[in-house]
């Protein structure tokens, strides 16, 4: 039967909604949902240290990318052993995970037999639908019932947007600033809230703080690549207690947020329905607020005037 190797956070997820979760038998090291997976073999590894802060991380992928394709690496060795039928990677972005080319290099060593690569390259919403489909249809088993189900919980949390649309800043890396793109901006419009920055379907763009201080949003929704809540919120802290930031209606009204971007927004696969719910909680102050907590919430350090505090968000 198969043997899928997941070389990417979203596409084991995408391998869990559509039920083959049991024919996983190895990940990349960022690979942590649903719970379990973490028992799986890691296929991969960053080829610099990824603690520290974002100005440090940055530094360090800048400087690798100097000189190598990819900042992360394929453990061939536990690849072999692994004997895979299917390899799912993407080419969306060379910096969140192993480049496609790194996988084809690996595989071709491999002497098992024939590995199916299922490369994933999504840039909207409708394609994170269409790579389901076609890991499903590559792995035999019908995506339509799954994205159906995804589509209908997105229209739910269309419906009944209001005409007064905030002005949402989406903050997808936070030194040196970069706006979200890709499917983020998307997602704010469905959720609710007029988007500032980053063009859908496009890379997320660098931020300059002239245009930052220009468009003055009325939300600031912090989602690093990779980082968790409990990490975003020493981040932003730091951040913000910088004369620049201050200055922003968002940081001056208490309207600034941060959300596990890790697990979420930088993830295109089936939680993008949850990024997208997420986005309605903060947006609209009359959505219910189920991933308050866990998803997301409203940034409360010292700097910030008490009154403009609620343990619920608004």
């Amino acid at each position: 039967m198969y043997r899928i190797v997941s070389l990417l956070p979203s596409a084991t997820e995408i391998v869990h909604c559509l039920g083959l979760g049991q024919y996983l038998v190895g990940r990349s090291h960022e690979c942590d949902f649903p719970i379990g997976v973490e028992a799986l073999p890691v296929c991969t590894a960053p080829k610099f240290c990824p603690a520290g802060n974002s100005q440090t991380i940055h530094d360090r992928v800048t400087q690798l990318l100097q000189t190598a394709l990819s900042v992360y690496e394929v453990k061939t060795a536990t690849l072999a052993e692994l004997r895979p039928t299917h390899v799912i990677t993407q080419s969306q972005c060379e910096v969140c995970a192993v480049s496609l080319a790194d996988v084809q290099e690996a595989v071709s060593q491999l002497t098992h037999g024939p590995v199916e690569i299922i490369s994933l390259q999504p840039n909207y919403l409708h394609e994170v639908w269409q790579d389901i489909e076609r890991v499903g249809h590559a792995l035999q088993v019908d995506p339509v019932p799954v994205v159906a189900q995804l589509k209908q919980r997105v229209r739910q949390c269309q419906s009944n947007c209001g005409v007064d649309r905030p002005r949402v800043a989406c903050i997808e890396w936070i030194d040196p600033p970069m706006s979200a793109g890709n499917w983020i901006p998307e997602l704010v419009e469905m959720a609710g809230g007029h988007n500032l920055f980053g063009e859908a379907g496009k890379h997320s763009p660098w931020l300059q703080w002239s245009d930052l201080e220009k468009a003055d949003p009325d939300l600031l929704i912090f989602m690093p690549c990779g980082f968790d809540m409990p990490k975003t919120s020493i981040e932003v802290e730091q951040a913000l207690k910088q004369h620049h930031w201050q200055s922003l209606r968002a940081v001056r009204t208490g309207n600034v947020f941060i959300t596990d971007g890790n697990s979420f927004f930088n993830r295109p696969g089936p939680r993008l329905v949850e990024s997208l719910e997420i986005l309605a909680e903060i947006i609209r102050p009359d959505y219910p607020k189920k991933h308050w907590g866990t998803g997301w919430q409203r940034f409360s350090p010292s700097v910030f005037p008490q009154n403009l505090l609620r343990e619920d968000g608004q």
